[in-house]
């Protein structure tokens, strides 16, 4: 573990787990994955052995036909005996339901990614004539409401910076620890809203990736993509005050070359950004939920405010598509159309 680099650590933790689950499931979903592999992350693979688990155990939960069977023991010959209504079935039962001591509610984006593992999984199966019938292919995908980009203003930029480094607002108890992590947070609060990276590839950063002279960061984007980043006088301040104190802690065996660290002297994990962005946004804009990946769509329209060009914002973000990019801010782009209805005078006044 010590040798490999952090995307590789993760990459191998998620394989683990991948086979584990196949090992609940039936042997025919072995050569699903094995099918999807070149063209799939091993985290969609993952949460795609985690949905048809949930599938199976609906149906052994729901049809006395497979009341007594387990994930693993169902055949080809029970997924043909499937039809349309039962997969409709488990669109409704997806929606609520309880798991042990708590709710499981799934919303549209839910029902959407799950209906779409159960498609491709009973596509591939089709594809392959290992079976005669396809119910999934005549399910519709469940429609998803455009909802409103989430994003700080630049006042609350401005608040939630501040709050990081003054930490007046805290709890006793968090100010105790505010006092350790206090040039810690500014830095990664920093990068995040200076930046737009992901949470992933803020973690993931080793010191010797950070180029401090030509103010860019290399980082691995999602599928593995090396990319540079450039960042500007603020991220670079920052960055620099936590590289003084990152000097001067000797790191746990295994995050040695990490670059951001926990109380523990071992490289910050995901979940650990995620609850410390929680503790100052709800501070700061307690309306609002903010996320990492808030900060990132902060990031973009600020960028696209400020550029007008949804290029620019695609590539700097690392979206593949720049459809992916032109969704997400579609809005911004009317209003800025809406303006420019004024912007010409055609007669002076």
């Amino acid at each position: 573990m010590a040798n490999l680099t952090y995307s590789e650590q993760q990459e191998r933790s998620v394989h683990i787990k991948l086979m584990k689950m196949q090992k609940q499931l039936p042997e025919f979903c072995k050569d699903f994955f094995r099918g999807i592999e070149p063209l799939t992350q091993p985290r969609t693979r993952l949460a795609y052995a985690y949905d048809l688990t949930v599938f199976f155990n609906f149906l052994i939960n729901v049809n006395p036909l497979y009341k007594s069977y387990s994930p693993k023991d169902f055949t080809l010959s029970d997924l043909e005996r499937i039809t349309t209504s039962d997969i409709e079935e488990y669109l409704e039962y997806l929606k609520y339901r309880p798991d042990e001591d708590r709710e499981i509610i799934n919303k549209e984006s839910g029902l959407k990614r799950k209906l779409s593992s159960l498609k491709s999984f009973y596509n591939y199966l089709f594809r392959t004539e290992r079976i005669k019938t396809n119910p999934a292919a005549l399910c519709r995908l469940p429609r998803i409401r455009e909802k409103d980009i989430i994003r700080l203003e630049y006042n609350e930029v401005a608040r939630l910076l501040d709050e990081v480094d003054s930490g007046e607002n805290l709890s006793e108890r968090q100010k105790a620890y505010h006092k350790r992590t206090r040039v810690r947070d500014a830095a990664i609060l920093t990068l995040l809203l200076g930046t737009g990276m992901r949470v992933s590839e803020c973690v993931g950063i080793n010191i010797k990736d950070i180029d401090f002279e030509n103010t860019s960061v290399r980082i691995l984007r999602k599928g593995g993509k090396e990319a540079v980043v450039y960042f500007g006088d603020e991220v670079l301040t920052a960055l620099s005050a936590y590289l003084e104190e990152r000097r001067h802690i000797i790191a746990e065996a295994g995050s040695e070359e990490a670059f951001f660290l926990s109380l523990q002297n071992k490289r910050m994990s995901v979940r650990s950004v995620e609850n410390m962005v929680k503790k100052y946004a709800s501070i700061v804009t307690p309306l609002k939920h903010i996320t990492p990946h808030k900060l990132r769509s902060t990031y973009g329209t600020h960028l696209y405010q400020e550029t007008g060009d949804i290029y620019l914002v695609a590539d700097v973000l690392g979206h593949s598509d720049v459809n992916t990019t032109k969704k997400h801010y579609a809005a911004m782009k009317e209003d800025r159309l809406r303006k420019a209805r004024s912007a010409v005078k055609l007669r002076n006044a």
